[in-house]
């Protein structure tokens, strides 16, 4: 085989040879222009050793002395013609003039022969990146067609050993998986374990880490139960990813559980977690929706800094978006929050989400939005089977490039037998000497109706006693007495038109006030107080209800 001939025809020898000819200097020139005197001196030199031109060089000794693989085969069959030193030595001897299927095993078992079918229609050279050889080290393949003088075609198969490439690559890869696998087990760890069971709701939430390629990110959600009836509801999204943002999103869950317990307006507690975040990272910022849910009132009221509406779809199929208000992303501080509320009757379902449920490449936002609102409309059933069905629709799958986290509720409409364990009685307060007796009464009547132990009704009633009395000497009108049963618990409250909360103190023997929080504290399961939006109080307390025995 003739290699000068071969080697000739391989893609820029013909403009290399060019080139050494427009540079080539005469003699009678040398000294003139740019050439030094003693560099001229030293071109003269008669001792000097010539260099040899590349058409000049022995291509078999070149190839066979290159540590890189080369083999060059020819024809439909890939015949081969020649490999050198280093392919032998890494894969054995290989007979010449035989086809490559049987005499290059290992280019079969990497996929290449197709790969050389490809080079020798297209006349381009292909190169394929750090594939591991049977010998067990890695290497990147270029394939280049040539041409000899007689018309025949091959290729030239040119191998560098990459192994400490691939192996380091390697490495740095199982140390981002490992980095990776550590922040979702602390975003999981973060998340809610277990949602609480408000008596009122049924909800089902889901998370869905970012793919392999993507760093976990900084979303949660959040059910606190907030007593009297009350549920607050929270959904978030720390902006970064990686395990910093997981731990800015465990410290804001953490304060949004400790602010909650307070029983603030949603709008009051977005601006305290707007303060916490400028301390905990001034460059770091997070969206969040925080929702309370009122059995009593029918609707949602929520405040939201930066994050995306919230969906409600009514018993009719109708859906609803929460456009306003919204404000500014947590962290970024100067701005004064504000709430609103979208109604949440029986019947309906509510959906709060992070971005990467709706959030495309080359997709506007809104028409991410528009698609959810269309799968909401569709998605029936209960809570769970509409998370799955949601975020189906939405095309998430393991390779997602973002989390996912999304929060569904529903309020049921309870008809029949289950209707009678939700029921709801209200009295006005008028003041004076009779609205005492006048609730105790009342509150005694409704209990017998729904049917309550003995023990459980004197309790009511001594609370119901206690609260009214408090009202009257601490509170302004208007006054109203509101008792409430569910599935699990008794509730009373009593509201008025005083701002300031009662809160528990020891009585000394000779006080003749002081002692009815006490004794409400002690006879009941849970009490609290918060102020209402109308600049008023509510003042309530729970008993839990004696459950059936489960077989």
């Amino acid at each position: 085989m003739n290699f000068t001939r071969w080697s000739a025809r391989l893609p820029g020898t013909q403009r290399r040879a060019a080139a050494r000819t427009d540079l080539t200097v005469s003699a009678d020139r040398r000294g003139e222009g740019s050439v030094p005197a003693a560099r001229a001196e030293h071109l003269n030199d008669d001792d000097a050793t010539p260099v040899p031109a590349v058409d000049d060089l022995k291509v078999r000794e070149v190839l066979d002395r290159v540590p890189s693989l080369v083999a060059l085969v020819h024809g439909p069959d890939h015949r081969v013609a020649y490999v050198n030193d280093a392919y032998t030595a890494a894969f054995g001897p290989r007979p010449v003039g035989a086809p490559a299927r049987g005499a290059l095993p290992e280019l079969a078992e990497l996929g290449l022969l197709s790969l050389l079918d490809q080079v020798l229609r297209s006349g381009k050279p292909r190169t394929v990146k750090s594939r591991k050889a049977p010998d067990g080290r890695s290497y990147t393949f270029t394939c280049t067609p040539i041409t000899e003088d007689g018309g025949g075609r091959g290729v030239l198969v040119f191998a560098t050993d990459v192994t400490d490439h691939a192996e380091a690559a390697e490495r740095l890869r199982a140390s981002e998986r490992r980095q990776r696998e550590t922040a979702v087990t602390l975003q999981r760890s973060l998340l809610p374990q277990e949602l609480e069971e408000p008596d009122d709701l049924r909800i089902a939430a889901t998370y869905h880490p970012g793919g392999t390629e993507a760093a976990v990110g900084g979303d949660w959600y959040d059910v606190i139960t907030l007593g009297g009836g009350r549920t607050a509801l929270v959904i978030g999204d720390v902006m970064g990813r990686g395990v910093r943002a997981a731990a800015v999103m465990g410290q804001l869950r953490t304060a949004v559980r400790a602010y909650a317990r307070l029983d603030l307006p949603p709008h009051e507690v977005l601006q305290l977690l707007d303060g916490l975040a400028m301390e905990i990272d001034a460059n770091q910022i997070a969206t969040c929706a925080y929702a309370i849910h009122d059995p009593n009132e029918g609707r949602l009221v929520y405040a939201s800094a930066g994050h995306l509406p919230i969906l409600v779809r009514d018993e009719n199929g109708t859906v609803q978006r929460a456009d306003e208000p919204t404000g500014p992303p947590l962290g970024t501080g100067g701005w004064m929050h504000s709430s609103g509320s979208i109604p949440l009757g029986p019947g309906s379902t509510a959906v709060l989400y992070t971005d990467g449920l709706v959030e495309r490449r080359n997709e506007d936002l809104d028409e991410g939005i528009a698609a959810l609102e269309r799968a909401l409309a569709g998605a029936r059933g209960t809570p769970q089977v509409v998370c799955d069905r949601l975020v189906r629709s939405a095309g998430v799958t393991p390779d997602h490039d973002d989390d996912v986290a999304v929060l569904v509720l529903q309020h049921p409409a309870r008809k029949g037998a289950e209707s009678e364990l939700f029921r709801n009685a209200a009295l006005e307060l008028l003041g004076g000497v009779e609205a005492a007796p006048r609730a105790r009464a009342f509150a005694s009547g409704v209990l017998t109706s729904w049917r309550f132990p003995a023990e459980l009704h004197d309790l009511g009633v001594l609370a119901t006693s206690e609260l009214v009395a408090n009202s009257l000497q601490h509170g302004t009108p208007p006054m109203r007495l509101r008792l409430r049963r569910t599935d699990r618990r008794l509730i009373i409250e009593v509201t008025d038109g005083d701002d300031h909360l009662p809160r528990r103190r020891r009585a000394e023997p000779g006080d003749e006030s002081g002692r009815g929080i006490s004794i409400v504290a002690t006879i009941a399961s849970n009490w609290g107080s918060r102020r209402t939006p109308g600049g008023g109080k509510a003042v309530w307390c729970e008993f839990a209800l004696p459950q059936p025995d489960r077989p």
